[in-house]
């Protein structure tokens, strides 16, 4: 059989753009041992067939070899792969989220998350990756075959452990490891434990026998060899021997690999500690990845003092019973699919599983205030990356708020209060679809409902729903007078008025706007929802032509920012006030702070602040005379918008640096070459059009790349005249005073 080799890139793959970047492979981090037959023949599978599905028993090594193979015919698909890990999932309606997200994707209109992937995928060649779908397989198999059909160069590679059963579809069951492979999976995962072990003379042999007795299952191998760091393999194989008669209770019918992994499982479970088996079991409420903190909370009692369970997870990490994983929030742990389910038994027999999901769901409720208050900080890039990597336990949260009518509030308090997340991370579909379940619940107008209705208005007017944000809003405006909610009212006025300032309204948003910022004074708020509404009531004056009132509303914006490391909102008022710049004619100035509000956009992964920038930079680079460039970045933009929404794109007046780009660049270059650049732009993804964009319109690194290094921070203009902040002082209650 030969070796899988990928094959050399195209010409034009460099370049192409659409790769995904947040479902990408995984980095290895332990080295990848044996099946080689396994890989090359998956490799034909896929060049011959555009559904392959590897099966077989829990633990066999699914996952790895599809992954494994995916690296290395990475290089044949030109527009990406992406892996999208579904084992977590709960709810079955999120499985076409969780493909959007796995593929780098983010759109902030209307279009349900199949639509977006079928738009995406219908004349791109990518290598989807579909992993741990057992629990929705159903849901699953209507996804892909609807994804095939309409997208004729996408190919699916599977992992689970039964098939999908769609037309098309070419199984490669994945059998145990033979002898050798086997042997040199144990002795590799033993020295890294025990350097000096070596497979030789009767070490060999007994380490023979005790593969065979795990059916050369690697997740069994995996937990034998993570024992050698306390027993030899001989006393391994004793005990084992002990253990596979102790642990035969399963079904007479079931299949015999089953048996074997259950008693593999069961015989590192008996080895364990008794608090080493309780941390397991109670490990198993986390959905995905978790950190110590959160195991430390959850986890602890008077059975299993906080200040242990550091060590108790050392000793599970030990015996690969949890791996830790390198992520963008820092150091976190997982259990392995089958170990938690395991686990989860455990706790469940022993009567403890409700319990231990309600201090599951209040962790992560405080984790979400918290990073709600975080947000307005410096940190706010940690707290973005913080609950991106938390998302799988946040819907695992909510979902079990939900279970109870006395605890709907609580779904509604974590939907509303992850605004900050849907909106400023590019979450929008996600965040639609939990604000809309949970309100779908009453719970009373109390303050945690008022919250879900304004948020959800808030994401109807980003994703172009004027309808549907009029009605969350006036909802909530409702409710809030209602219960005399001051704050909620607040928030639904700055919403309305955010809506009329999208739709073209200027004299009616800038109305609200002034009312919604006397509403936050009234009430002592200052955060980022607060200079948010100060930045558009910059940008309805700029539109109405008072480009100094604007601009003195931004350079208030901006200072407060500074004050308080705020970055999210400081990108829009740095675009107003490059905007205003481009105007007068300062076009250093502009360039420097269009370019740092694009990195920052780019950095939150924030379309509609990419989008803007983007095309106010286009027509900062025709105004300099290369209209070539200019229309390059004018495509770029154009391929975000339809993402972004309706209203937005449809408005003349965020639309007027792209209808002045568009005419100057026309006349410079032509038609024919006008078009021709515009479609070179179009080609290119949010990531190589930012990249480009910040090296000064050539390609930056592949790899790697900081926004945040693109540019130098932009230093606000000095005002001519200075208007006293919105929130320069604080009151008693922490708001603003004037």
């Amino acid at each position: 059989m030969r070796r899988l080799q990928g094959r050399s890139p195209e010409p034009d793959d460099q370049g192409s753009g659409h790769s995904p970047r947040r479902g990408g492979l995984p980095a290895e981090l332990n080295p990848f041992v044996g099946r080689h037959d396994d890989l090359a023949a998956l490799g034909t599978l896929l060049e011959e067939s555009r559904l392959v599905t590897v099966v077989g028993v829990a633990g066999v090594g699914k996952t790895r070899c599809a992954v494994r193979v995916a690296s290395l015919v990475e290089k044949r698909y030109c527009h990406g792969v992406g892996v999208a890990e579904l084992s977590g999932l709960g709810d079955p309606d999120l499985l076409e989220h969780a493909v959007v997200d796995a593929l780098g994707l983010t759109d902030h209109t209307l279009r349900p998350p199949r639509k977006i992937l079928l738009d995406h995928l219908a004349d791109r060649e990518v290598l989807l990756v579909l992993d741990g779908y057992e629990q929705h397989v159903g849901a699953c198999a209507d996804l892909v075959q609807a994804l095939l059909r309409r997208a004729p160069r996408l190919r699916v590679l599977a992992a689970g452990r039964l098939p999908l059963r769609v037309d098309g579809e070419v199984l490669h069951p994945l059998a145990p490891m033979g002898d050798e492979d086997a042997l040199e999976l144990f002795a590799a995962r033993a020295q890294a434990l025990r350097p000096g072990f070596a497979l030789t003379g009767a070490a060999r042999e007994t380490v023979r026998e005790l593969c065979r007795r795990l059916d050369g299952i690697p997740l069994a191998l995996e937990l034998a060899a993570g024992r050698m760091r306390a027993l030899a393999p001989e006393q391994i194989l004793q005990r084992l021997d002990d253990r596979f008669r102790l642990l035969t209770g399963g079904s007479r019918s079931a299949p015999p690999r089953h048996q074997t992994l259950r008693t593999a499982i069961g015989w590192s479970h008996e080895l364990c500690a008794p608090g080493e088996r309780l941390l397991w079991a109670r490990l198993s409420v986390f959905a995905g990845q978790f950190d110590l903190e959160a195991a430390e909370y959850i986890c602890g009692g008077p059975d299993l003092p906080a200040d242990t369970v550091l060590d108790v997870l050392d000793a599970l990490l030990a015996q690969s019973v949890v791996v830790r994983e390198d992520s963008p929030a820092g150091t976190r742990y997982r259990l392995l699919d089958t170990i938690r389910e395991y686990g989860a038994q455990w706790l469940s027999a022993a009567g403890d599983a409700e319990r231990l999901r309600r201090r599951h769901r209040d962790w992560f409720l405080g984790l979400a205030t918290w990073c709600e208050l975080d947000w307005f900080s410096p940190r706010q890039e940690v707290v973005a990356a913080r609950i991106a990597c938390e998302l799988p336990n946040l819907r695992r949260a909510m979902e079990c708020s939900l279970e109870s009518s006395e605890e709907v509030h609580l779904a509604q308090y974590l939907a509303g209060t992850l605004w900050y997340f849907w909106v400023g991370c590019g979450r929008l579909a996600e965040g639609r679809f939990w604000l809309e379940h949970v309100l779908d619940e009453e719970a009373g107008h109390d303050p945690s409902r008022l919250k879900a209705q304004w948020v959800l208005g808030y994401v109807a007017v980003l994703q172009g729903d004027a309808i549907g944000a009029i009605s969350a809003l006036q909802a909530c405006r409702d409710g809030a007078e209602q219960s005399g909610d001051e704050a909620a009212a607040a928030y639904a006025v700055h919403r309305t008025g955010c809506l009329a300032l999208v739709t073209d309204d200027l004299a009616r948003a800038e109305e609200l706007l002034r009312d919604a910022l006397a509403r936050y004074r009234d009430v002592g708020e200052l955060n980022s929802n607060v200079l948010m509404a100060q930045v558009e009531l910059g940008m309805a004056r700029l539109f109405q032509g008072d480009l100094e009132d604007a601009a003195a509303n931004c350079r208030e914006v901006a200072e407060i920012c500074e004050d308080h490391g705020e970055r999210w909102v400081r990108a829009y008022a740095l675009y107003l006030l490059a905007f205003v710049a481009l105007r007068q004619d300062r076009r250093e100035q502009c360039r420097q702070m269009v370019l740092e509000a694009l990195a920052t956009g780019h950095r939150f992964h924030d379309l509609l602040g990419g989008a803007i920038c983007l095309e106010l930079l286009a027509l900062l680079t025709v105004v300099e005379g290369d209209a070539t460039e200019a229309a390059v970045l004018q495509g770029a933009a154009s391929s975000i918008w339809p993402s972004v929404g309706v209203p937005v794109f449809d408005s003349a007046h965020y639309g007027t640096p792209r209808a002045e780009c568009a005419g100057r660049a026309r006349r410079a270059l032509g038609d024919a070459a006008y078009d021709a650049a515009v479609r070179a732009g179009a080609l290119l993804d949010f990531d190589t059009a930012v990249r480009r964009a910040l090296a000064g319109g050539h390609p930056g690194p592949a790899e790697g790349f900081p926004p945040s290094e693109g540019c130098p921070p932009a230093k606000v203009p000095a005002p001519g005249e200075t208007r006293r902040p919105a929130a320069s002082r604080m009151t008693e209650r922490g708001g603003p005073e004037l």
